[in-house]
């Protein structure tokens, strides 16, 4: 999937171009520009950092249309508000899990001489099993201010071009009429 930002002038309506495999092409609405590191760019950051494929960008990969999305072109495949849906559900979890880790590795990425170890046992408390280890979240850490670098040094009118891989995406779990279609076609 192929993630496009472009780097408007400040105060700006941002958005990111997101071109899925499937050739479906989306406009996602990203708020206003500021010299800061936009927040969808920020989950990239951290979501590939940390090999995560039901998050954010796993979701839009495998099939999710979040509000802020608006379709561009191509065909979209059938059912796919209800294949949308239906994965919003099975994964809801995960995806707030994702946005709890964006937002704590963003926060963390803002204090350079924070300890991390302190700052993620006040941030995941009660939650420690959703928490990363501190190693993959210093490694997040650090993409988000490499990505932030990069954002900052960008001119305006330019673009940051990202390629999301495939095998990260999320998918829906066979439900009990899914299964029986496969045996009988098995059995065919």
């Amino acid at each position: 999937m192929r993630v496009t930002l472009d780097r408007l002038p400040d105060h700006e309506w941002a958005h990111v171009l997101i071109e899925r495999d499937d050739h479906v092409v989306y406009r996602m609405h990203a708020g206003p520009v500021t010299d800061d590191l936009p927040h969808d760019l920020v989950h990239y950051a951290v979501e590939d950092a940390l090999g995560m494929a039901d998050g954010i960008w796993g979701a839009i990969a495998g099939g999710v249309v979040f509000r802020s999305m608006t379709h561009i072109s191509g065909r979209r495949p059938p059912h796919a508000a209800e294949r949308s849906a239906a994965l919003i559900r099975q994964y809801r979890d995960q995806i707030q899990r994702a946005e709890l880790i964006g937002g704590f590795v963003e926060s963390a990425a803002h204090q350079p001489d924070a300890d991390l170890a302190r700052l993620a046992a006040q941030s995941f408390k009660g939650r420690t099993s959703e928490m990363p280890n501190l190693e993959a979240l210093a490694g997040a850490v650090t993409a988000v201010r490499r990505a932030e670098s990069e954002w900052r040094q960008l001119p305006i009118g330019g673009q940051r071009v990202l390629e999301w891989p495939a095998h990260r995406r999320i998918a829906l779990a066979a439900g009990p009429r899914a299964r029986e279609k496969a045996i009988a076609r098995r059995r065919r």
